[in-house]
């Protein structure tokens, strides 16, 4: 999406207290040294007591009050998320908006798998045209059996609990941890299978399988098609979302202010086959990996990215981050930020 100017960002993420390090992970049966030293996380994050919408209100209550924005001040409230939000038959944005006091703010629903809260920045920009009012846009997962084992249920990744907010604005009256100055979002969507296999479309949650079983679809998926169908599309999408992000930001690929590219938060090998390559014939940017403490935390990557770079001292004013993300469906969103210049 080329932008018409550069929209703030102010972003932050909620870890719980808990964590399982990858010794701990190994010493318990939960995943085997060949696949720990494959994925190269050192801990995952885990909450075993706050749910999902309630993490995300902890992450929106902390961005707003940094920006002193009134939660009612709010135009809307976008929520990304992978996993099970609590509760069925149920509207976890609404109870989001609901405890954050966004009384105004219209709460919506985002399932787009891994790639929700990006897909969510790109949906806030969209609003601004219409609405002036600043959007918050919120993350939140949490991956608990029997549904969900956080080390065996995908390939390529172990998942982290976490939630993260980052309010979208203008520009024009709140201040910005960051300038976003490009977003671009590219689809595959004929890659849905990998996730669904040859299974049938069936009416009840977990009729599958008693837990949910990732590998398996996508065993089915290399048996039918063959990996390089998959590996040939990811590169080709994740090349055009870069290419234009960085055009659309007026950055060549080599740009002395261009400081980092910014990786999802997967398992070291999986990034290396899937996002390292084509990204690297994209820009010689240094590659920023995020997510060893953190794992793969949902619908959150790139927003939990967002508020790592948010704070401390990896950007100074006047550089700029591509930051790069993909989930299952499957969509790839490439964007581009920086830190603001001092004002003169």
């Amino acid at each position: 999406m080329r932008l018409p100017h550069p929209y703030g960002i102010v972003a932050g993420a909620w870890y719980p207290p808990d964590r399982q390090t990858v010794d701990e992970a190994i010493a318990a049966g939960d995943v085997d040294a060949r696949t720990a030293a494959d994925l190269g996380y050192r801990s995952l994050p885990m909450s075993p007591e706050s749910s999902p919408p309630e993490m995300a209100v902890l992450a929106g209550r902390q961005v707003l009050r940094r920006v002193a924005c009134a939660p009612e001040d709010l135009s809307a409230l976008f929520h990304a998320s992978v996993h099970h939000q609590g509760h069925d038959a149920w509207s976890a944005p609404h109870f989001i908006a609901d405890r954050l006091g966004a009384s105004s703010a219209v709460p919506v629903g985002l399932l787009q798998q891994c790639n929700g809260g990006a897909v969510g920045i790109e949906l806030a920009v969209a609003w601004l045209g219409r609405d002036p009012r600043p959007v918050l846009v919120t993350t939140a997962d949490r991956f608990l059996m029997p549904s969900w084992h956080r080390w065996r249920t995908d390939y390529g990744m172990a998942a982290g609990d976490a939630s993260t907010a980052v309010l979208v604005h203008r520009g024009d009256r709140l201040p910005a941890d960051l300038l976003l100055h490009s977003i671009v979002t590219t689809v595959a969507s004929d890659l849905e299978v990998m996730h669904r296999g040859d299974d049938e479309l069936n009416a009840t949650p977990l009729g599958h399988s008693p837990t949910i079983d990732v590998r398996r679809t996508k065993r089915s998926f290399i048996r039918a098609f063959g990996i390089e169908r998959f590996v040939k599309t990811v590169h080709d999408r994740i090349q055009t979302a870069v290419v234009t992000a960085l055009a659309d930001a007026g950055l060549a690929p080599d740009d002395p202010r261009l400081r980092y590219a910014v990786l999802p938060r997967l398992g070291t090998k999986a990034m290396a086959e899937a996002y390292i390559s084509p990204l690297v014939e994209c820009t010689p940017a240094p590659l920023l990996d995020l997510g060893r403490d953190t794992g793969h935390v949902g619908a959150g990557d790139l927003n939990a990215s967002l508020a790592d770079l948010a704070v401390g001292d990896r950007l100074e004013p006047g550089q700029f981050a591509l930051v790069l993300n993909g989930g299952g469906g499957f969509t790839f969103t490439a964007l581009v930020a920086g830190r603001p210049l001092p004002p003169k």
